[in-house]
């Protein structure tokens, strides 16, 4: 009777082990899932006689949850930093230029479009200061020009010295400290909110074409 009892406990115990083991690797395999992946490809330098200009592609699906927000009413900023930086063997390296660009998507329920309003400077609800406004009809036309940069000013050609050796500390974020409180609160560690990428790579300067 006793190694009867045994053995049920043990084999009790052996299945509640397997449950715990099976949740965890569902809830791993569930957050990996959530992961955003963001990639940042094609980033290249131009220097023309009066500028810098910065071009990359990015590459991202816009998770579920914040398209669901987007569609209620809720704008999403996205920015984009640029740095030029040149490496100091006795000191922390120099950040030389700091340029940043902020992209505000909000969908229009009575028009059924999708505005985008970029700007150099934080874009807030009253559009002082915006660079560009531009309208689409799809999410999907909307995403494509957030995740184009063409040819955008990052200096001066006077700030740089062509000849010089620098990095490029390249950053794409979607701000979640634009949203709203309730939100912030509620995605805070939650992954399908992180759309993000960072790249830091020595400086190749091509000629603008």
């Amino acid at each position: 009777m006793t190694d009867s009892s045994t053995h049920c406990y043990k084999s009790g115990l052996l299945d509640a082990v397997l449950r715990l083991v099976l949740a965890w690797l569902l809830l791993a395999c569930t957050l990996a899932h959530a992961q955003v992946q963001t990639e940042i490809s094609q980033l290249r330098v131009e220097r023309s006689d009066d500028e810098w200009q910065l071009s990359a592609q990015l590459q991202f699906d816009m998770p579920s949850v914040v398209e669901d927000a987007l569609v209620k009413g809720i704008p999403m900023v996205f920015v984009i930093s640029a740095d030029v930086v040149r490496e100091r063997w006795y000191w922390y390296d120099k950040k030389l230029v700091a340029a940043e660009r902020f992209m505000r998507l909000a969908y229009q329920p009575l028009t059924r479009r999708w505005r985008l309003n970029v700007s150099s400077g934080a874009v807030v609800n009253s559009g002082v200061g915006l660079a560009l406004n531009q309208s689409f009809d799809t999410l999907n036309q909307a995403l494509s020009a957030i995740k184009r940069v063409s040819k955008w000013k990052i200096a001066d050609a006077t700030e740089l010295d062509a000849s010089g050796k620098f990095k490029l500390d390249f950053r794409f974020r979607l701000d979640l400290g634009q949203l709203p409180r309730p939100f912030q609160i509620g995605a805070l560690g939650q992954t399908d909110w992180d759309i993000s990428a960072n790249v830091l790579t020595p400086l190749v300067v091509e000629s603008a074409k």
